[in-house]
């Protein structure tokens, strides 16, 4: 399906991120997404045919900014071992950022269980994506199994986006650049003061 840009479709995405990001999916209804965006009904029916269109979209926004901050990095940082510890740094700084609640996608996951649902099918899009950027990153290092690495940094992030939602954000960030530390050897970048 080709997606028109327009303003209200962005306030509209705008509004999901922030309303269903503090407060859950379910917890949220559609005439409290319209309002934040300052909306009418019609306008958001024109541009989602209904909330699960809306948290899809949500999610693949979600998915297509991180795509986006990976790939201007990527534009910038030749060296793979920098791009890692860029990446790590990115991490904790969202860990530690005011209003942190977990990650979007694995929050959305937990909300949408069912593996055939277009919700969980978007997370397992990015997950997959995700995955594979760090396949390709850790074999550009030379690392011995760029998959079985991979499915240990997604797995090191997954747990150091829930240990910082539930306990002390900056040891959670600590404690994701020692790990992935322990796993690739030294990453680059600034340690936590």
């Amino acid at each position: 399906m080709i997606v028109r840009p327009s303003a209200a479709r962005e306030r509209l995405l705008a509004a999901a991120a922030q309303v269903f990001y503090a407060e859950g999916v379910h917890a949220v209804g559609v005439d409290r997404v319209i309002e934040q965006a300052q909306v009418t009904r019609a306008t958001f029916y024109r541009h989602f045919p209904g909330k699960d269109d809306l948290v899809r979209a949500y999610v693949e926004h979600a998915d297509a900014a991180i795509r986006a901050r990976l790939d201007a990095a990527v534009g910038h940082v030749r060296d793979p071992w920098e791009l890692l510890g860029l990446l790590v740094d990115g991490i904790g700084a969202d860990i530690c950022a005011p209003g942190f609640r977990g990650c979007p996608f694995i929050n959305a996951a937990a909300e949408f269980p069912d593996p055939a649902h277009p919700v969980h099918q978007a997370v397992l899009a990015h997950r997959g994506w995700f995955r594979a950027a760090l396949v390709d990153l850790l074999t550009t290092m030379g690392y011995a199994d760029p998959p079985l690495g991979a499915d240990t940094l997604v797995m090191l992030r997954d747990g150091a986006m829930v240990a910082g939602y539930l306990g002390a954000p900056e040891a959670a960030r600590d404690n994701l650049r020692a790990a992935v530390g322990d796993l690739i050897g030294p990453v680059p970048g600034h340690a936590a003061p």
